[in-house]
């Protein structure tokens, strides 16, 4: 398979590097931890293995997505974090939950496997029936539930919402190739929810909290889906001088002189989704120096004082980087996913 690059930023090589280091950090059983030792969550487990199969280690990632049947609850739900083997938070998260759609799209448009996609379709088809129960009547995903009693927090978020609607999507195109029984009526359920999702962000000011001083907030409606053409770049222009720190990356959170690696990635992934491939790969460029000579990428740099923070290597910032490498130069049949998203009849002036 071809494996991304980047000319003059990225090679290769240096690809296949970053997704050994991912590999490195996988735990016996599957799991894809923040770092070694550290936390696993059902999100970022998602996203190290969909950068493991863009970068050719596909076996590696068969185990991650193993990992998540395996460890799936009767409910259809994961664990907010899970440390070693042993659940931390209970939690159920209504985003974190939906992901696996669009991991479990990715690696079979890489690997063309249709055992694959069978054998985990229960799994998707438990997951996004798990969220949906978290859709209020305005259209909006709940953010989050506790597990023991059920009650679910109110609250919706942009990312998370823009997020969902990616997952949904992807879901879709995974029930439209399994087109059984089962998946014929998740269409239909499904399809409803995600048009509901987007007439959610078609009035955002009513649906979701108002957006944080995360760079999340402005570029995740691009990311997902639910933003494209004009009313994607008018969203990423509006704020680009708040969170691009030129040559450095972007912020995590706007007042603070702190740019991280897996933001300045996913944004380059929403450039490209818009066509945008110049900005795409000058924002991989400029977070070059968080690079480590074994191919990992440290979480971010203060730049008012030089020092690499937190300090550690996260798993999910190497991949984030992996996979705004393929969406830039569609080197792999799944380097188009997040462009081939759609996007929702939503008004170019949706706030930032």
């Amino acid at each position: 398979m071809n494996i991304p690059s980047i000319p003059g930023i990225l090679t290769v090589e240096q690809v296949r590097q970053t997704g050994a280091a991912i590999a490195g950090m996988q735990e016996p059983d599957g799991a894809l931890p923040w770092f070694p030792g550290g936390k696993t969550d059902p999100w970022d487990h998602v996203e190290s293995a969909m950068a493991l199969s863009a970068s050719g280690y596909l076996n590696p990632a068969r185990a991650a997505y193993e990992w998540s049947a395996h460890n799936q609850r009767d409910d259809g739900s994961w664990p907010m974090e899970i440390r070693q083997g042993r659940i931390v938070d209970a939690g159920v998260d209504s985003n974190f939950c939906a992901y696996i759609a669009v991991g479990v799209w990715h690696h079979y448009l890489i690997s063309d496997d249709d055992a694959f996609l069978w054998s985990m379709w229960p799994t998707v088809r438990a997951a996004l029936d798990r969220v949906l129960l978290f859709q209020r009547p305005d259209g909006a995903f709940r953010w989050a539930a506790d597990y023991v009693t059920g009650a679910m927090f109110d609250a919706a978020l942009i990312t998370g919402n823009a997020s969902i609607y990616s997952s949904l999507v992807c879901g879709l195109k995974i029930a439209a190739r399994v087109d059984d029984e089962s998946a014929r009526r998740a269409v239909v359920e499904w399809e409803r929810a995600r048009a509901d999702l987007a007439g959610a962000f078609a009035v955002p000011a009513e649906s979701f909290l108002p957006p944080s001083e995360h760079s999340m907030d402005w570029y995740y409606p691009v990311l997902g889906g639910v933003l494209r053409g004009e009313a994607g770049r008018v969203a990423l222009d509006a704020e680009w001088d708040r969170f691009v720190v030129s040559g450095l990356g972007v912020r995590c959170v706007s007042h603070r002189p702190w740019v991280t690696g897996a933001e300045t990635s996913e944004l380059a992934i929403a450039l490209a989704a818009i066509g945008d491939v110049d900005r795409a790969a000058a924002m991989v460029a400029s977070i070059q120096h968080l690079r480590d000579p074994d191919g990992s990428y440290w979480t971010g740099l203060v730049f008012s004082d030089g020092k690499r923070w937190p300090v550690e290597r996260s798993c999910w910032t190497s991949a984030a980087v992996i996979l705004a490498a393929d969406a830039i130069s569609r080197s792999t049949p799944a380097g188009g996913i997040f462009a081939d998203l759609g996007g929702a009849a939503v008004p170019a002036q949706f706030p930032s």
